[in-house]
This record gives structure tokens, sequence and C-alpha cells, in this order.
């Protein structure tokens, strides 16, 4: 089922990738170069790609929240929890937060400086 909404889902993508790119530019947003407005030109001939377009984004936003709904409450084999990565995961031990407990011994302590001479010559 999962497998099914999210080819679905690619097909809406593209489909929604081409009626972006069929329609003509409105003349507005970044596009504007200071350029002449279609002022006496038809108005509404891109009425359809604009509703399709409307549509397509509705539905790439249902099927994606379809596939997230159906996919954590299925929990099937790419729920969390189930795969080896997340076993192995489980069984490691967690590291200390300071760092030490890596050795078991105490660290050999460290010798002293040895004392120079502090009189100038």
């Amino acid at each position: 089922m999962v497998t099914f909404l999210i080819i679905l889902l690619i097909i809406a993508c593209v489909a929604l990738g081409l009626f972006v790119l069929i329609q003509n530019p409105k003349g507005g947003g970044l596009a504007t170069g200071g350029g002449t407005s279609n002022m006496f030109g038809v108005q509404r001939t891109g009425d359809v790609l604009e509703k399709g377009s409307w549509v397509l984004l509705t539905l790439i936003v249902v099927l994606t929240l379809a596939v997230t709904t159906i996919a954590k409450t299925s929990g099937g084999s790419a729920a969390v929890g189930n795969s080896a990565i997340q076993e192995r995961l489980d069984k490691t031990p967690a590291p200390s937060p300071i760092g030490g407990g890596l050795n078991s011994t105490k660290p050999a302590a460290t010798p002293a400086p040895a004392k120079s001479d502090s009189t100038k010559k």
C-alpha cells in the first residue's frame, strides 16, 4: 500500500513540474526585469493549468500525509525498532558523558617536573 502511494506521489510531482513548465509566465515575481506587461493580451487562458497546479499540489500534500501516517501505524519493514541496525545499536553500551571509563585501570601517575635552577646568571 505504501509503495503504491509513493508511486502516485512521484507521478503527481512529475505532473506538477510539467504543469508549471507549460504555463505562460505572468510577469510577476523574480521574472520581472522591468519589461512591459501583457496589458492587452488574453488574461485567463491558463485557467485550466493554474487549477490543475493547485489540484496537484493538494494531491501531493494529501499523499505525503497519507504515506507518513500509514508507514507509522502499519509497523512494516520501515518501522523503527525492527531493523538489524536498531538491534545492534540497542546492544552497544552507551559511552560515558565524561569520556572516562574506557579502561578500568587507574592511569599511571605522571612524574612531577624536575625543578630547575631559577637564579639568574
